[in-house]
């Protein structure tokens, strides 16, 4: 079963901000070489939960996918993980398995779906936006971003990038797939995806749902987890 694992990392000092800007270079040398590792991405992130077209210069994201757990698990003990776990004031990764997905990355399709899932899941959204619709989707942005901010559903949300305005990445944490759903049927979310269809805003996309397998670390001070945990026991 194939592992994916979405690792952030807070640096807040700015001799570690620098730091990480260098390693943004270093880390795409020793990716390729970790045993098990399928495929990979550096990420950056916006402000205001990474939401926007502005750099947050703290928040850094690595999205890795592995052919299964044991590699996953065994690769954050590798660097660059272990090095910028060190420096980071904060982080976590987050342990998922895909079992819906569709779209492009790079020109691959880099999940392997598998089963389903009738409990908590993950949905991540990314897209390539085109140069002559970046104005027109990040005027779409606000409003979505406050209308994820107000569900009262919504676990856990972070928007990261690999290259700002342009390629963009949305990943949050949903109770089932019925509210996610519901969330993105109404309001906003569906007026976007509307105009991404109608008038065509991305070069490339890709949708993907995931199982949530576990969490390391902790986030804005606590596990990112705590409030399924806290649902379950209800």
């Amino acid at each position: 079963m194939q592992s994916v694992t979405l690792s952030l990392f807070r640096f807040d000092r700015l001799p570690a901000r620098l730091w990480v800007l260098g390693q943004m270079g270093l880390a795409r040398r020793v990716l390729p070489r970790i045993e098990g590792l399928r495929f990979w991405k550096l990420c950056g992130s916006g402000t205001d939960e990474g939401f926007t077209p502005r750099p947050n210069w703290a928040v850094w994201a690595i999205l890795g996918i592995w052919v299964n757990a044991d590699a996953a698990r065994a690769g954050m003990g590798c660097a660059p993980f272990t090095r910028w776990r060190s420096r980071a004031d904060e982080s976590m990764t987050l342990y998922l398995e895909p079992f819906a997905a569709r779209g492009h990355w790079s020109g691959a399709r880099p999940f392997a779906p598998e089963g389903t899932s009738d409990g908590p899941i993950a949905a991540m959204t990314r897209a390539t936006v085109k140069p002559s619709r970046v104005l027109r989707f990040w005027g779409r942005v606000p409003d979505i971003s406050a209308r994820v901010g107000s569900d009262p559903n919504v676990i856990f949300k972070i928007g990261i990038g690999e290259v700002p305005m342009l390629h963009q990445v949305t990943f949050s944490i949903w109770p089932d797939e019925d509210s996610m759903a519901a969330f993105a049927r109404r309001g906003p979310h569906a007026e976007a995806i509307r105009a991404v269809r109608e008038e065509g805003w991305f070069n490339e996309e890709l949708y993907a749902r995931f199982r949530i397998k576990g969490a390391t670390g902790t986030w804005q001070g606590r596990d990112p987890l705590s409030r399924i945990t806290e649902q379950e026991a209800a």
